[in-house]
């Protein structure tokens, strides 16, 4: 049988000589051979142990509950614990990420951001985010929650609506009418987007039209104005008139 001595299981581990010793001297790990010298050598039972020990610290539990555990379950029963800490922990690493994420394009969005802009956002990103879907049927929800762009994804479909609503917001602000060339430029690469998000089902994209208009609040939508949504219809009767 092999043994290992302190000092291997110690940089093996990562683990200092000190804990190993401490976890011997509460009797949470107690190495299976020790020579008279007092010098201590760990079976692989042992490590396997230390590794049970590990895990269950890295979910935060107490060293006198380790104890009272550590024999109860077994070495898959711990990893399984610890791979749904993980994925709780990955999801909220995600929530960061996207929430993160929507902050950036949301300040790529608007020339000014206060704080109370900001928390408004973020609580409507986290409460109701996905109300929106709800108006659509299932096997339209599927479809939507892949292509629809989104403030949290940084991908060149969500970049190129916030650059289209930039320009919009620019022309509003320089009294540049919907009828002119820039409106008519704006609109010709919003319907182009618009068909590449909704693969030419024009049904669908009506009906999400209709719904970006109600008020955020109520569907979890980035909020727009009404001035910028009656610019892009006026824009877009512009040219398909």
């Amino acid at each position: 049988m092999k043994y290992w001595t302190t000092g291997e299981v110690s940089k093996q581990r990562n683990i200092s000589i000190r804990t190993l010793r401490y976890y011997d001297q509460i009797d949470l790990l107690t190495p299976s051979f020790k020579e008279d010298n007092g010098r201590r050598y760990y079976s692989e039972k042992d490590l396997f142990k230390l590794e049970k020990i590990t895990i269950l610290k890295s979910l935060s539990l107490p060293l006198e509950n380790i104890r009272d555990v550590l024999d109860k379950l077994s070495y898959k029963q711990i990893l399984i614990s610890h791979h749904n800490y993980l994925q709780e922990q990955l999801s909220k690493l995600q929530t960061s990420i996207s929430n993160t994420t929507s902050l950036i394009n949301m300040i790529d969005m608007e020339e000014s951001l206060t704080w109370e802009r900001v928390t408004e956002l973020v609580q409507n990103s986290q409460n109701t985010s996905k109300k929106w879907i709800d108006y659509f049927q299932d096997d339209e929800k599927t479809f939507l929650q892949e292509t629809i762009p989104n403030l949290s994804n940084n991908d060149k479909t969500t970049q190129q609506y916030i650059s289209l609503l930039r320009r919009i917001e620019w022309c509003i602000k320089h009294d540049i009418k919907p009828e002119s060339d820039e409106g008519h430029q704006i609109a010709c690469e919003l319907i182009e987007i618009s068909n590449d998000t909704f693969q030419g089902e024009t049904k669908l994209m009506d009906k999400f039209w209709e719904i970006r208009k109600l008020p955020s609040e109520e569907t979890g939508l980035y909020p727009i104005s009404e001035e910028v949504l009656e610019y892009v219809e006026r824009c877009i009767a512009y040219v398909t008139t």
